[in-house]
């Protein structure tokens, strides 16, 4: 049987779909961390784990691909190409398999439009124009260091911050009872380790829905900045397609986004399946629809 496949991956997990020439879904897989940016060829095989996953133990011929992933760019490196390479032949893939950032396929989840702009918002944050299987802009993006503003990590390094500065309240609680710490200080010498800071943006959307006013200042500055990302496109009127857990889930962080984006009437879609969007992708580049970038972002 000849089939297509499409996989999103990031830093938390691999997802793949099989489809048929018809689009209709054979199997599904997942795996761990795909993103060659942070775990290196370690990355292929997780996709090469969610791919065997999906394709089940029936022989079949994988004609197309288009992989989805964060930190596609890694793909530079000579090492972490050869080691998808190395996956593929393993599978027995004999069509192409065109990786695209992971901007791509989270728009193609989100409807059938061919080209306009998707805000991504889990762990960390970008927003990027899309033409087709391309990428043509991007803002932040940039990790937690330099921006991902608005991101889960950032959720959590704002949670951090301000419950050093006011302590104690309802929220340097939660923050401190999640660190395992009794004082401001003590707080102060945690956050030097460099924890993950985004395992406290569940806390933070948790008080926000409870009204809590630091929590709620803090998704709202989220939002502020998320929109100001999307407005670095330069693209007032393209459709938006909203992925990452944070807008695709029914957080306060989604809603808040959502008020702004509605009060421009912009055009809203949502990134439910990135690896199913991936495999329609797949199946358009198979049928000679779309064509393979000529970079990878």
């Amino acid at each position: 049987m000849a089939v297509v496949v499409g996989v999103d991956a990031g830093g938390t997990s691999s997802k793949a779909v099989v489809v048929d020439e018809t689009g209709t879904v054979l199997g599904r897989g997942s795996a761990g961390p795909g993103n060659p940016a942070a775990s290196g060829p370690a990355a292929a095989h997780a996709i090469g784990s969610a791919l065997r996953a999906a394709l089940g133990p029936a022989p079949a011929t994988v004609t197309s691909g288009v992989v989805g992933v964060a930190g596609a760019s890694a793909l530079a490196d000579p090492a972490i190409a050869a080691a998808f390479a190395a996956e593929w032949a393993r599978l027995g893939v004999t069509g192409p398999m065109t990786i695209v950032g992971d901007a791509v396929t989270a728009f193609a989840a989100g409807g059938d439009r061919a080209s306009g702009a998707v805000l991504i918002c889990g762990t960390g944050a970008v927003a990027a124009l899309v033409d087709g299987l391309e990428v043509t802009r991007v803002a932040d993006g940039l990790g937690w260091l330099l921006g991902d503003e608005g991101s889960g990590l950032w959720l959590g390094l704002q949670a951090v911050r301000r419950a050093a500065r006011r302590w104690p309240t309802p929220l340097a609680r939660r923050v401190a009872a999640h660190a395992g710490v009794a004082s401001a200080d003590e707080l102060v010498h945690w956050a030097q380790a460099l924890p993950p800071f985004g395992a406290l943006a569940p806390v933070v959307c948790e008080l926000a829905e409870a009204g809590d006013p630091d929590a709620t200042a803090i998704v709202e500055e989220a939002a502020t900045r998320l929109t100001a990302t999307l407005d670095e496109l330069g693209a007032p009127g393209a459709p938006v397609v909203l992925g990452g857990g944070l807008l695709v889930a029914d957080t306060p962080v989604r809603r808040a986004v959502l008020a702004r984006l509605h009060e421009r009437g912009a055009e809203v879609g949502t990134a439910v399946d990135p690896a199913l969007g991936a495999a329609r992708l797949a199946l358009r580049q198979a049928a000679g629809t779309v064509t393979a970038p000529s970079r990878i972002a």
